[in-house]
């Protein structure tokens, strides 16, 4: 018998005992099913966005070297070309003659020098036996220094010619694609300063992007890649519509804009598709170069308490316990725990709502959910 009571006492049995305990255990509430992760660091890449626009790796104003009317367009607006490619041709019938004159007036000049040689060496012959003076010798030995001379000025001349009949056939100097006419065939263009602009080129095969990077970002990057040796800062780059691209930081400004505190960037992507413009606007994201060790959280398992964060995190004994953490940035959709966590903490992603600190739980992984 079990007695019980203040000032009266009542007994009942142990069979009586059994059924208050069960009865106690059926009122208790069941431990509330819950899903949770279990936090391990993973090997994470760290980016931050920027915004920037698209630049040409080259760009030409291609612009007439001589005189002339156009008599020839030989593309398109917005064609392809390549490095060599004759674009405009520029009337050559004078420059054609210019040649032909030049070439005349060598063969005169090598046809002078090869007389004065002959002539200079029998002088050599002569003097040495005395037939000739000396002052007859130095002038044959002038007028082969003038002939000799002369072929140099001739070659000098039809070189001269040559380049400027070339010229009359404007060329692309590199593969790109290429503008509008500027100016058609028939009329007049004038070489030298203020010569107008025939068309643009601008190359395709590669293209730099422009964005301006704050100081301390700088600095770790600089620091990150320092570490890493010659290995180069990885960027993406996205543009609406497109997949993104990877690239690479092509070079950093030499000075930090003391106005704004940030450094201009330039990144370089492959663009053989020709689908990226320059004036184009794009998203970049810039990463280090090394990938750290960092806890990752889905948004969903975060909740806010005025300007703190928490997780709730179940205990070796199956409670829930509050944990306050630190956040950094977002990364693949999740966000960067900084503190407040460690590794084989478990977190709880689903079932927040229904429980609070010092309940009791049943929980299970996320990843076993049946769907």
């Amino acid at each position: 018998m079990t007695a019980v009571g203040g000032g009266a006492h009542y007994y009942i049995s142990k069979g009586q005992a059994a059924d208050v305990e069960a009865a106690t255990a059926q009122a208790a509430p069941p431990a509330m099913p819950v899903e949770t992760i279990t936090i391990r660091p993973e090997p994470v890449r760290l980016w931050s966005s920027f915004s920037g626009r698209l630049e040409a790796v080259e760009e030409v104003e291609l612009r007439p070297q001589v005189s002339g009317i156009i008599v020839d367009v030989r593309f398109e607006d917005g064609q392809r070309v390549k490095a060599g490619d004759i674009l405009f041709v520029i009337d050559p019938r004078t420059y054609q003659t210019a040649v032909n004159q030049a070439r005349a007036e060598l063969d005169a000049a090598r046809y002078n020098l090869s007389l004065a040689k002959k002539e200079r060496k029998r002088a050599e012959e002569l003097v040495g036996r005395g037939n000739i003076s000396k002052r007859v010798f130095d002038e044959r030995n002038n007028a082969y220094t003038v002939a000799s001379s002369r072929v140099r000025s001739a070659v000098a001349a039809l070189e001269q010619a040559e380049i400027a009949l070339d010229h009359a056939y404007v060329k692309s100097p590199i593969n790109g694609r290429v503008s509008r006419v500027e100016i058609t065939k028939g009329n007049y263009v004038p070489a030298g300063n203020g010569s107008p602009v025939l068309t643009t080129i601008v190359s395709t095969d590669s293209i730099y992007a422009d964005f301006e990077v704050d100081e301390s970002r700088y600095l770790s990057f600089l620091n990150a890649s320092q570490q890493q040796g010659e290995q180069k800062v990885p960027v993406q780059l996205s543009i609406a519509g497109q997949d993104p691209i990877s690239g690479q930081v092509h070079s950093f400004d030499n000075r930090i804009d003391a106005n704004t505190g940030t450094i201009r960037t330039r990144a370089v992507f492959d663009n053989r598709s020709g689908h990226l413009l320059p004036g184009m606007y794009a998203r970049l994201q810039i990463g280090n170069p090394d990938k750290q060790q960092l806890i990752l959280l889905p948004p969903k398992a975060i909740n806010t308490d005025q300007d703190r964060k928490f997780v709730y995190t179940v205990s070796p004994e199956n409670i829930v316990e509050y944990r306050q953490v630190t956040l950094g940035v977002s990364q693949n959709g999740k966000r960067v725990v900084t503190s407040g966590l460690g590794d084989n903490d478990r977190v709880i992603v689903e079932g927040i709502m229904k429980v609070r600190p010092g309940m009791p739980v049943a929980p299970r992984p996320a990843e076993d959910r049946v769907s």
